[in-house]
């Protein structure tokens, strides 16, 4: 039996909506789940318009109104007459409510077991936290709209290369007081956990260094000798395969040879260029953490190319084949 995957549209100033047209016609994807879209059915037009692609689907008022029997994609319409004023490719309040709409209503779903796991098109920030976001990022909002008290975290996936991190969305000047023991353990474990349900048996996990040279042995900061590396320890005592602390400017190298499944990034950047630059043209971001899968294509909402039909689908479809494995292994997991 498929899982069921409820597919976000995304910001619809952005390029999300022709992303989701190009996915949604490929056979693999298809195969992969049943899909349920959340969408403005004029939004999900444009989109195929854009992608030139003519999409069947049954369309719906409600999630329990879905019919899965026959394969085909049922598409729960969210009718928001605002969203025809929206100017491509520019910031908007209205698409930032909008995608709260659409992607509160999924999480919402999947809480409920109306769905196994959700993927959603790129969504903008900016218009998110002008619409009321009040949360650091979208990982947050979604575990505050659920209610879910565990640990939550991004991770970065290119080719088989996972980043996780232990400090997010936050300023740079901040990040050195937010590290703890527990917060590095904490992390280190949900990689573990995340790595496991993506297929991984043993995940093998290197922790970065915060400083240059991991700090040259005290010389340029502390925090290795009296945070990461006690943190590290911590971790191999629960029976966790990683090592650390190391430069965070070989680090990568170590990852992109095998030697190590993922790295655990200090803060967002020093993970992102290095895992960016190794590949963005496939790069997949895994919310994880909550009671079921959530990914997202790693870039953003790509306002230089909207509508022009030159957005690559390529992270699109590796982020929701991804959605749909790790909803099938949990699946398994708990039968």
């Amino acid at each position: 039996m498929k899982p069921k995957i409820a597919l976000v549209q995304g910001d619809a100033t952005g390029i999300g909506p022709e992303l989701m047209a190009k996915l949604l016609v490929q056979p693999e994807v298809r195969k992969a789940a049943d899909i349920l879209v959340l969408s403005d059915i004029g939004v999900f037009a444009a989109g195929c318009a854009v992608a030139g692609e003519d999409i069947v689907f049954r369309r719906i008022a409600a999630a329990d109104e879905a019919d899965w029997s026959e394969g085909e994609i049922n598409l729960l319409d969210l009718p928001d007459e605002a969203l025809q004023a929206v100017t491509p490719g520019k910031v908007s309040t209205v698409a930032g409510q909008a995608v709260l709409n659409g992607f509160g209503r999924a999480l919402d779903l999947c809480k409920a077991g109306g769905a196994d796991g959700l993927c959603f098109m790129p969504f903008n920030k900016e218009a998110m936290h002008l619409a009321g976001l009040g949360e650091e990022d979208e990982t947050q909002w979604a575990r505050t709209r659920i209610g879910h008290r565990g640990r939550v975290s991004e991770f970065n996936v290119i080719d088989g290369m996972w980043n996780a991190r232990v400090t997010s969305h936050v300023p740079l000047g901040e990040v050195s007081g937010r590290l703890s023991e527990d917060e590095i353990v904490a992390s280190v474990k949900l990689a573990d956990q995340t790595l496991k349900e993506a297929g991984f048996a043993r995940p093998k996990i290197a922790v970065a260094a915060l400083n240059p040279h991991a700090g040259d042995g005290g010389k340029i900061g502390r925090e290795e000798i009296e945070i990461i590396a006690p943190a590290v320890e911590r971790a191999k005592a629960l029976q966790i395969y990683c090592d650390g602390p190391f430069p965070s400017d070989t680090l990568y190298l170590k990852v992109r040879d095998g030697a190590y499944d993922c790295a655990v990034s200090m803060y967002h950047d020093q993970g992102q260029i290095a895992i960016k630059l190794l590949g963005f043209d496939k790069g997949v971001s895994v919310l994880s953490g909550l009671p079921f899968p959530m990914t997202t294509p790693a870039h953003g909402t790509a306002f230089d190319i909207v509508g022009q039909n030159k957005a690559n689908v390529e992270p699109a479809r590796r982020a929701f084949m991804m959605c749909a494995e790790m909803a099938a292994n949990r699946r398994e997991d708990a039968a």
